[in-house]
């Protein structure tokens, strides 16, 4: 019996139990988990694109959605003719929140993987590099992430790239699986991987790249059930949670408008080498022949003589 841990150069290693007598008890391995946000070594483990579609195929995922589906509403202001992009795996959300929109598109993550998107019709769905979004700038209206913030290396940076593509007063909604309720800690759901984030954490990053939260809600206040038993009862557990714990929540909601006017951001190394790649027929202007400059004769009286 082995146990497979990480040790602190990030190597893999292998753990092996001590026996004692007829039983035997487990080494464990200690490890600090870094606790910056911004720190690429944050644990984060990207849900398949396949998981992502079984799960909400399921009797839970159908709940899941409706839950979440209720407390959009109260933020998700209309925008009549609007463009909406949704970043992450937004699909099941999209279908309910098109109505008004004139031109609708779903961004997924190459780390993540990609379905076609809608059924039956021409995709609208592309795979993206989160930071380096294929969009111009303020070239849509609204933005809704879901399941992508918590897998980002840096949540920062895909902020500042949203902020970019967004129209002045565009807005962004971040549907985040909620630091203290319960469906982070079990992994049969997608809201129990990546990083969980409370609703200060998620306020203050957003002022930091140059939005205004203007609106918030909370949804998944029942346990994620695996048995039909348990799911039979899960509309009267998000009844009752509403009420008496929202705080453990498990799915926090914040929309926030984009700010006009910011500072412009240090270009990292990465945006640095991917700009570096220029398209061929890009003109490119010829550089100026260098003047030759030859001193002129001095004089008699010249002090360079």
């Amino acid at each position: 019996m082995q146990q497979s841990s990480r040790d602190q150069a990030g190597e893999h290693k292998t753990i092996r139990p001590r026996f004692e007598g007829a039983g035997f008890r487990r080494v464990r391995a200690k490890a600090s988990l870094p606790t910056d946000l911004t720190d690429p070594a944050t644990l984060r483990v990207n849900t398949d694109i396949l998981d992502l579609r079984d799960f909400y195929a399921s009797r839970l995922g159908e709940i899941a959605v409706r839950s979440l589906a209720y407390s959009l509403a109260p933020v998700w202001k209309p925008i009549h003719d609007e463009r909406l992009v949704g970043l992450g795996y937004a699909v099941p959300y999209l279908e309910r929140l098109t109505g008004d929109a004139d031109r609708t598109l779903c961004f997924m993550p190459a780390a993540q993987g990609a379905v076609n998107w809608p059924f039956g019709r021409p995709s609208l769905v592309a795979l993206v590099h989160p930071p380096e979004l294929p969009l111009g700038d303020a070239s849509v209206d609204r933005i809704l992430m879901v399941h992508a913030l918590e897998f980002a290396e840096n949540p920062g940076e895909m902020l500042s790239e949203a902020w970019r593509v967004l129209a002045p007063g565009g807005r962004i909604v971040l549907v985040l699986p909620n630091r203290r309720g319960v469906w982070a800690r079990f992994e049969h759901t997608p809201f129990g991987s990546g990083r969980p984030w409370s609703r200060g954490q998620a306020t203050s990053l957003l002022r930091e790249t140059m939005f205004t939260p203007s609106g918030f809600s909370d949804a998944l206040h029942f346990p994620p059930f695996r048995r039909a038993a348990g799911l039979r009862v899960a509309g009267g557990f998000e009844r009752v949670g509403r009420r008496f714990w929202p705080l453990f929540c498990g799915a926090i909601i914040i929309e926030a408008t984009k700010l006009v006017y910011r500072g412009i951001p240090v270009t990292t190394r990465e945006r640095q080498r991917l700009r570096a790649i220029r398209p061929v027929l890009v003109p490119q202007g010829a550089p100026a022949p260098a003047l030759n400059r030859e001193p002129l004769d001095a004089g008699p009286g010249d002090p360079m003589s």
